[in-house]
């Protein structure tokens, strides 16, 4: 046993159900917490209003508060977290002597650049004679642990969730308890104290004007309101005027909530509904081993040779998307839903994804990056694996040829227009019959309802299916350069 270990707090902001911090708490006498708000990241936001870094700093402020709590209850001296701000690969290691710890402890991430980082960190730690050890925390099952009888990764989702469930054991998902445990949270150093976000050069967002709430007490309280309408999450998820979908993406994001008790609630409780949630965050890792063993699909496309798919060069067309104004209103709802919460319904986003990569043929990269800027549960593996899935560059056992009708998602999703009406209020008025196309409607009956097309709402900036023809061919030259 060590005398001293320090737990580097990334994607998992709670004290309860970490992998990290048992294991820390198992192995040492004294055990100090630490986050850092990562420059090589933060530096790369454009927005100094981002939701996602107040977010954060809310759950620190309850993570700091937990920590001091739970040593008082345990008989100690009081805790809480320490934080930093600057590149994680000087300020870990600093800190670790700063402390005098033996041993790093923190949760395993997937993405490249976080290996990268956290092999630069345990070089740095294993040159100053600082064990650095790495739990899975993040997943159920990791890397190579699901694999085909042939011993290769899955690249088809369908039996990779076979086979994720033929593994999976109640066992598996077991709550590391960080009570009872030889060591003691650490008291931090009297210096101490939580930043401000003017301190890590940001400021105020409107998250608080939203209904997300920061911390690890309001993700657990959302997966407790969540469990009671879970048996209808199958019938209801797909529409995003009902309130359907657990909500809980950004807390599975940032970690107030763990994966382990998310699957728990799920196969605790009976039914389609919790069966089809279940296979949802089978998704989720469906897709983190994805990257892992196919980092390159960051940047391009999980097949080849769709590399080779020659994008339409269409500004214009692409803020026009951004903004919501295509003059299709499922998609414009959807685009102006993120851009007002951070937010959009996971049935949006396949729908908004498909009309700019298949209906204005643009570069699935533009979408993807313009999510990643947007969403508050921006996760790479997923966004990344989304957004190949709607473009047809991905791992989907699905021809090219699917390609989404906007109006008939729209119809099919929102029938009566609710959803739309909320964040298109230009056509608050247009009856339900022509909410779905606007520009079905006469002139009389535009006048009628306020809303001239191509003056107080925009005529579609493109024909659905002259853009599937074009769409199909795109793919048919590609695919017959590469037979």
């Amino acid at each position: 046993m060590t005398d001293a270990a320090l737990v580097w707090l990334r994607r998992d902001l709670r004290a309860d159900d970490n992998a990290a911090l048992h294991h820390a708490l198992a192995r040492a006498r004294r055990v100090y917490c630490v986050f850092v708000f990562d420059t090589t990241i933060l530096d790369r936001l454009q927005d100094r209003a981002d939701r996602r870094v107040e977010f954060i700093l809310g759950s620190l402020v309850e993570l700091d508060r937990h920590l001091d709590q739970r040593s008082r209850a345990n008989g100690g001296a009081g805790s809480g977290l320490i934080v930093r701000h600057g590149d994680p690969v000087d300020r870990i290691p600093a800190l670790a002597l700063e402390l005098g710890v033996g041993e790093v402890h923190c949760n395993r991430d997937y993405e490249p650049d976080a290996i990268r980082r956290d092999h630069e960190v345990g070089e740095r730690l294993g040159s100053a004679g600082i064990a650095l050890h790495t739990h899975k925390d993040l997943v159920i099952f990791e890397n190579d642990e699901v694999l085909t009888r042939a011993g290769t990764p899955f690249t088809v989702f369908t039996p990779y969730r076979r086979a994720w469930l033929e593994r999976f054991a109640p066992a598996v998902a077991a709550e590391w308890a960080i009570d009872g445990l030889t060591g003691a949270l650490a008291r931090k150093p009297e210096h101490e104290t939580l930043p401000r976000l003017a301190d890590i050069g940001f400021e105020a967002s409107d998250l608080a004007s939203l209904p997300i709430t920061p911390g690890s007490r309001a993700g657990q309280a959302l997966l407790a309101e969540f469990e009671g309408r879970m048996a209808r999450y199958h019938e209801a998820r797909d529409f995003p005027a009902r309130k359907g979908v657990s909500y809980l993406s950004v807390h599975l994001r940032f970690g107030t909530v763990s994966i382990r008790a998310l699957v728990r609630a799920a196969i605790t409780h009976p039914g389609d509904g919790a069966r089809t949630w279940l296979g949802e965050l089978i998704w989720r890792e469906f897709y983190q081993q994805l990257l892992w063993h196919h980092p390159q699909v960051v940047d391009r496309a999980f097949k080849p040779a769709y590399d080779a798919v020659r994008w339409e060069d269409d500004a214009g067309g692409f803020a026009a998307w951004c903004e919501g104004r295509t003059g299709y209103p499922l998609v414009d709802a959807a685009m102006r839903q993120l851009n007002a919460t951070g937010y959009m319904h996971n049935r949006l986003r396949m729908v908004a994804a498909s009309f700019l990569t298949k209906d204005l043929g643009i570069d699935w990269r533009l979408g993807e990056g313009y999510f990643a800027r947007r969403l508050n549960d921006y996760d790479l593996a997923a966004n990344n694996g989304g957004w190949q899935w709607a473009a047809s560059t991905g791992c989907d056992a699905q021809p090219w040829f699917r390609i989404f009708n906007p109006v008939t998602q729209s119809k099919k999703f929102d029938a009566d227009g609710r959803f739309i009406r909320r964040y298109v209020p230009e056509l608050a008025a247009v009856p339900a019959k022509f909410v779905h196309a606007p520009w079905t409607m006469d002139e009389t009956r535009q006048a009628a309802c306020g809303c001239i097309i191509g003056k107080d709402y925009p005529a579609p900036i493109v024909d659905h299916a002259e853009a599937r023809a074009r769409t199909l061919e795109r793919f048919e030259v590609v695919r017959a350069g590469a037979a």
